[in-house]
């Protein structure tokens, strides 16, 4: 799936008539489809929760995993892709452990 250029843009999230989530870059006038409607990525958000907690995969690894998945090359611009995959991301990171061991 093809994507603009992702420097100097201003985008705005919209919907097609049939409620398909797109991104508009509001200084050019093109919209193209967001990631969210492709099988592939959200296959790849599918999968994103297992593989950090078997890899303990960081953002920048997990990002790198779902790019490579999804056979995509980038998904920053792309407001509510970036939303579900931070959002699994988020929940697959440890409950950090806040008691404290007293002397």
């Amino acid at each position: 799936m093809e994507t603009p250029n992702e420097t100097h843009m201003s985008i705005q999230i919209v919907y097609s008539t049939t409620g398909k989530v797109m991104i508009k870059d509001t200084e050019t006038g093109r919209a193209w489809m967001s990631l969210v409607e492709d099988n592939a990525f959200r296959g790849a958000i599918e999968g994103l929760y297992q593989f950090v907690l078997d890899n303990n995969a960081d953002a920048d690894m997990a990002y790198d995993w779902v790019c490579d998945q999804a056979d995509i090359s980038s998904f920053v611009v792309d407001t509510p892709a970036w939303d579900m995959f931070y959002g699994v991301f988020i929940q697959a990171q440890p409950v950090p452990d806040f008691t404290c061991a007293h002397v």
